[in-house]
């Protein structure tokens, strides 16, 4: 056998986890590399998967084959919807984790896996041959040969904690950092940001008063992620909600000067949407309180989780000012919360495939590209694992677009636009979401992780399964009809609908609001709509928002066509943007620097004016004329 991985993915965080696993059922020679194999698929700040748009790149990558949704339910110990009283393009599926077997099960699924090798080092550079990667270097002086490398690294790229005035370096609490492998990149040219992220202090549950809290249960239907029927075995339990108050604003305004953020030692910027609790306080001075989760890390530890209270405070402060809330006033900190800054690469380096665009085979995924989120890094590792395998067997590249996944989404703001501040996926940030909801993940995505061999068999059946039922659903709605019976009416009433004058189509009331299929089969005289039942919840909700949205739905239809107009427009990679007639300095510039794949990514960029990417259309179209 040669010596010569096929891939090599440096770091066994979420991102990692899901890039190996799928190199390796590509059939690729996989070698997995982490400083500690004790914490792979470690969560090293909320004990959670999923939440609103995170939920939806969970779902994602269940529908491609990946591994993320089978462990959340396999490790749930709270499942929720957020969001429920909303439209369903933007509610999303959460689940409390239990972290510690969240970590046993993904470790021993990927010691499972054929191709696939985990081994424990550190590496301090990649090997190259002229410009293009082949391996790897460790710090023991081992060069191990590649033909792709993966970088997923998350916060350990030169990793600095911060607990108040005192620092150590470190690529999580008590880890050891990777600081030359930082170097070596910016060496090679690689442009190098710097950001910061932080995590809560952890404390013992046996010292917080529950019983004068306000419980939050999960949803009794238990809502999962993946779509290959995963049984939820674990005990499930609640969450507890609290609050800051004037006390706690107090103890933290007096020491503020105290907190790493605001004595001037960190220098990377920090997540806009997970602010510290420091911040909170001095940004929104007028708010009263601030809410608090307590959330449990696992059903084998007593450790607790305050969500909303990430902090870089010392510890005595952190102590003080968490005893000065509701239920915490005899609290113990296991551990203090602490602030780290870390080392990143500026995404707009790379292609949509997440290679590197001035480095053959160099691939980045993951708080690496500048992201935050253990599901945006699992996203990348995924589609950084399967183009890394298909670049070994010589296939074409694997690329989602903005109108297929919120995976696209994500991929294409970071190498169209860049991020110099953690990026965090929202809903808001997918112009096409009623298209890409939670529920139609499946539809969107199961024959595109079929065909790349990644999606197993027997999943793929369960999702044509699945289509044979909407579709035989929907010949029954389209034959039915509902009259305008007294009882009918009363019903329709009671769930606030107006009364029906005259005969109507299943499909059509479905378009009105508060009506449901759940509805539409209780209308009598209409027994034969009682059939309804007999489909399943999955079917039945897909459909019905199928019909629901149906106007709307064709409006983002025709937007995307005017969106692929230029987004398939590739740019060729030696187009010399100073020969291009029209372009201003300040658009060559940017377009030179950012290097664009298509004219979908160069609209994106900041400068870039509607009027340039027409200049550039009739460059390109010039040039294939010229060519032909």
């Amino acid at each position: 056998m040669s010596n010569v991985w096929d891939v090599i993915i440096v770091g066994g965080g979420h991102a990692g986890c899901e890039a190996a696993f799928a190199a390796s059922r590509l059939g690729c020679r996989t070698l997995l590399l982490t400083m500690t194999v004790d914490n792979i698929a470690a969560m090293s700040c909320n004990p959670a998967i999923g939440g609103l748009a995170k939920g939806h790149l969970v779902k994602e990558i269940d529908a491609l084959g990946g591994i993320m949704g089978l462990a959340a339910d396999e490790t749930g110990i709270q499942f929720r919807i957020l969001n429920r009283k909303k439209g369903p393009a933007v509610q999303g599926t959460r689940c409390q984790s239990d972290m510690n077997l969240y970590k046993e099960f993904m470790r021993t699924r990927l010691e499972k896996t054929e191709n696939l090798t985990i081994r424990q080092a550190e590496v301090t550079g990649l090997s190259w041959d002229g410009e293009e990667a082949n391996g790897v270097e460790t710090n023991l002086g081992e060069t191990i040969p590649g033909k792709t490398v993966i970088l997923t690294t998350g916060t350990f790229l030169n990793g600095l904690i911060h607990i108040g005035h005192q620092q150590y370096p470190a690529g999580r609490a008590w880890e050891f950092p990777a600081a030359q492998l930082s170097n070596h990149l910016a060496e090679r040219g690689f442009r190098i940001g710097r950001l910061k992220t932080g995590t809560t202090p952890r404390l013992d549950g046996r010292s917080i008063n529950f019983d004068i809290l306000e419980k939050q249960p999960g949803d009794p239907d238990l809502p999962t992620f993946s779509f290959w029927e995963t049984k939820v075995s674990l005990p499930q339990v609640a969450c507890y909600i609290t609050y800051t108050n004037h006390q706690t604003h107090e103890i933290i305004r007096e020491n503020i000067r105290k907190s790493a953020m605001y004595s001037g030692a960190i220098t990377g910027i920090g997540a806009r949407y997970c602010p510290s609790i420091e911040d909170k306080i001095n940004k929104f001075p007028d708010r009263e309180r601030h809410q608090i989760f307590l959330e449990p890390t696992s059903l084998q530890s007593v450790e607790y989780y305050p969500n909303g209270m990430s902090t870089s405070l010392p510890t005595d402060v952190q102590v003080a000012y968490l005893q000065s809330i509701k239920g915490l006033e005899n609290v113990r900190v296991i551990r203090p919360g602490y602030a780290i800054e870390y080392d990143y690469v500026y995404p707009t380096q790379l292609k949509s495939t997440l290679e590197a665009k001035d480095a053959p085979n160099f691939y980045c995924a993951g708080q690496i590209n500048g992201t935050s989120g253990y599901e945006e890094a699992a996203a990348q590792g995924l589609i950084a694992g399967i183009n890394a395998a298909l670049k070994v067997k010589g296939k074409e590249p694997f690329i989602l677009l903005r109108n297929e996944a919120y995976i696209g989404v994500l991929i294409d703001d970071l190498i169209s636009k860049g991020t110099e501040e953690p990026y965090r996926m929202f809903t808001s940030r997918a112009e096409y979401r009623l298209l890409l909801r939670e529920d139609n993940a499946d539809q969107r995505l199961c024959d595109k992780g079929f065909e790349l061999g990644l999606l197993p068999e027997n999943h793929h059946r369960i999702y044509q399964g699945k289509m044979d039922r909407i579709d035989q659903l929907r010949e029954f709605i389209s034959e039915r009809q509902v009259h305008p019976e007294p009882t009918t009416n009363a019903l329709l009433n009671e769930a606030r609908v107006p009364s029906l004058d005259h005969r109507m189509k299943v499909g059509e009331l479905l378009k009105k609001p508060n009506v449901t299929l759940k509805l539409v089969s209780r209308l009598e005289p209409a027994k034969h709509l009682k059939k309804l039942n007999e489909w399943d919840e999955a079917a039945r909700k897909s459909l019905e928002t199928e019909i629901k949205y149906e106007g709307y739905i064709k409006r983002q239809e025709a937007q995307i066509q005017k969106y692929l107009k230029i987004e398939s427009v590739r740019i060729p990679d030696d187009l010399d943007y100073d020969a291009v007639g029209g372009l201003s300095t300040e658009v060559r510039q940017k377009l030179a620097i950012h290097r664009p794949q298509t004219l979908g990514q160069a609209s994106k960029i900041s400068g870039v004016t509607p009027a340039a990417v027409t200049i550039l259309m009739v460059a390109i179209q010039k040039r294939h004329k010229q060519q032909d």
